[in-house]
């Protein structure tokens, strides 16, 4: 049965189609990430079309009149409408070099449907619609969407390593498993991941963190493909024991999934931005890297990881870096990390002082207790049912009291006040800010006369 599609297209998208047509075009294919999330009910703003029986100049001759017209590119048969609507030429690719870009590429434009799905990357992604609804789908796509499976449809899957951390994301968005001889074409072509670049890589753990309903899926592809041993310090995770009463649920890879499947929750629930989705799951992902390094079997027989937040910033750092991360979640992240059991070092039934609160505020800066909160609730959100190890709560209420919670404390004192006060700028300005700040946090000074009083005694 057909499904009414057009109802979801704006105009322009018809207008386009409808010009292409008349100008020849044998065949307009919807294809990609459009179609895909047509059958799953999602909402779409971004449209891929395959044009068939035009060449690319033919198409250019046709929009041009009506629509910008950006040139993507023309060995690759495709343009880009008003930077909106994306269209292509059905293509042939040939292996030419190692890598994501070594192919040998040719447009063709009368090549059969079936033929040009055959080069894309899942059966999810390789399912074509008409604007009247007919459904083009040569492997069985829709089949696959319907039963939540990644499959190949081709061994020409392993032309493009990329693949396996597209399929790493999809995992985590979808919530779909991967199939076992995908699996092995993934295991296939594990030792071109070093030709991918890092913006290529970033590209795809970014969709991971900030389009992820499931990314402790994508963490598990990973693992079940091989290309975990990519990144090392995840790689490090599995197999690492816990302390069964604090983490009934097991090694400290089990963990990380499950705290960052409960930190997509909390972001959804406190309406984080993309940004701050993005860092939190981050350092959902990151915040237990030290525990490899530092577990140990205790005097008492439990096993224990005394300091790995603190072993798990550098650790966070560099791995940030390999992605190539932006510098936003270099001056996060880490921070976050290293400071993920500090709510713990208040006994039960007690509450953070104001001072430990402030210090906490600044160590968190350019971060701040509201993200640092949601990062320990979703540490507690990874460990087993009925397990409650989440204080950060009594520090997120303390910061909200004392004007903290989103940032460090403002300076009651700064150098153009000193300067005021006859004091030039210089070592001794420094050492008087600093000293005059450090009573600030510890709640000695609360205003300026108090910081005026303390300057000059």
């Amino acid at each position: 049965m057909k499904r009414d599609f057009s109802l979801t297209l704006n105009p322009k998208v018809k207008r386009v189609i409808q010009l292409l047509t008349d100008g020849g075009a044998s065949d307009c294919l919807f294809v990609g990430g459009s179609v895909r999330d047509h059958f799953l009910g999602l909402e779409t703003k971004e449209f891929d079309i395959e044009v068939y029986g035009l060449s690319y100049k033919k198409i250019l001759k046709i929009l041009r009149p009506h629509f910008h017209v950006g040139l993507v590119g023309q060995s690759f048969g495709t343009v880009k409408v008003d930077n909106e609507i994306d269209l292509s030429i059905p293509r042939t690719e040939s292996k030419a070099a190692a890598g994501h870009k070594g192919f040998h590429i040719e447009s063709v434009p009368h090549l059969p449907p079936e033929i040009a799905f055959a080069r894309r990357d899942f059966t999810i992604n390789a399912v074509g619609l008409r604007i009247d609804g007919t459904v083009i789908d040569p492997f069985n796509g829709r089949r696959d969407l319907e039963q939540k499976i990644l499959r190949a449809p081709t061994e020409a899957f392993c032309e493009d390593p990329l693949r396996v951390l597209r399929g790493m994301q999809f995992a985590a968005r979808f919530g779909f498993d991967i199939e076992p001889q995908t699996v092995e074409l993934c295991r296939r072509v594990l030792p071109e991941f070093p030709t991918l670049s890092a913006e290529r890589v970033w590209a795809e753990w970014e969709k991971w963190a900030v389009k992820g309903r499931f990314p402790g899926k994508g963490l598990q592809l990973l693992q079940e493909t091989g290309w975990i041993a990519c990144f090392p310090e995840i790689a490090a995770l599995p197999g690492v024991p816990q302390h069964q009463i604090y983490h009934p649920e097991g090694d400290v890879f089990t963990h990380t999934k499950l705290t960052c499947d409960a930190a997509v929750k909390i972001a959804d629930a406190a309406r984080f931005s993309s940004m701050e989705r993005g860092i939190l799951l981050f350092a959902a992902l990151c915040h237990d890297f030290g525990k490899p390094a530092a577990t140990v079997l205790n005097d008492r027989g439990y096993w224990s990881a005394p300091n790995h937040p603190a072993v798990g910033v550098p650790l966070a750092r560099s791995f940030l870096q390999r992605l190539g991360a932006p510098n936003r979640y270099l001056e996060h992240v880490p921070v976050l990390v290293g400071e993920h059991q500090t709510h713990m070092c208040v006994p039960d039934g007690e509450r953070p002082g104001a001072a430990a609160v402030r210090r906490l505020a600044v160590r968190l800066e350019p971060s701040n207790i509201r993200m640092w909160s949601a990062v320990c609730q979703a540490d507690a959100g990874g460990c087993g049912p009925g397990v409650r190890n989440y204080k950060a709560v009594m520090w997120e209420e303390t910061a909200a009291g004392l004007n903290v919670r989103e940032s460090k404390p403002k300076p009651v004192l700064q150098g153009r006040d000193l300067i005021a006060l006859g004091i030039p700028p210089g070592r001794e300005m420094g050492k008087i800010l600093r000293r005059v700040y450090e009573a600030q946090l510890d709640g000695l000074v609360t205003n300026f006369e108090e910081a005026k009083k303390m300057v000059f005694s």
